[in-house]
């Protein structure tokens, strides 16, 4: 079962195409750099780890049209 839940999530990030996206591309860098933004992750897998620091608000995104 995924940790945080895709509703909790989507409090966060409202749109599940962003939050696809958004956690693919930091996956990436997890998996490049290993550089964590949260201590002690409960998961091990990239993508799960973007998801728990979304959640965390530690990773962020500013839509286009806010730009």
């Amino acid at each position: 079962m995924l940790e945080p839940s895709i509703d909790q999530l989507q409090i966060k990030i409202n749109s599940k195409y962003t939050l696809v996206t958004l956690s693919a591309k930091r996956a990436r860098q997890l998996k490049d750099h290993n550089i964590l933004q949260i201590e002690e992750p409960k998961s091990k897998k990239p993508v799960g780890i973007a998801l728990e620091e979304i959640y965390a608000d530690k990773l962020m995104y500013t839509p286009a049209d806010e730009k």
